[in-house]
């Protein structure tokens, strides 16, 4: 199954943290496929870069570009607008925005969610947790 990274999981594989787990960092560098990063993702991000709610290494223009994240292997996926119907109608678990487009995502292009989220759970949709 094809990967979609949790904003997280992704600032964790771009900066080599070593929270990202050995199991989910085999798993997104033997993808057969390219992972994919939400275009979510990438907006919070850099609202938490900009903000000072995250560091980054380099600057978001830099790091979280689509050739950037093309260079680092991954995908970038916008937001369609079957992604934010689906996103509205979801229940109430979990009520960051970020999260729920990238659990609708998930759930209607089959992906796999790398997250050590614990939220993501009440829903319907695979997860990787990204700690293991």
């Amino acid at each position: 199954m094809t990967l979609l990274l949790d904003t997280h999981a992704l600032v964790w594989w771009l900066t080599s943290d070593k929270q990202l787990g050995r199991v989910a960092r085999t798993a997104i560098a033997s993808s057969a496929t390219q992972p994919w990063v939400s275009v979510a993702s990438v907006w919070e991000a850099a609202i938490k870069s900009v903000t000072g709610r995250l560091r980054l290494p380099k600057p978001p223009d830099d790091l979280l570009s689509d050739a950037a994240l093309h260079d680092a292997g991954f995908q970038t996926m916008g937001i369609r607008s079957r992604h934010a119907l689906i996103a509205a109608a979801l229940p109430r678990y979990h009520a960051d925005p970020f999260d729920r487009i990238i659990i609708a995502q998930a759930r209607v292009e089959n992906l796999r969610i790398v997250t050590a989220d614990p939220g993501f759970d009440a829903y319907n949709v695979s997860v990787l947790d990204a700690r293991i």
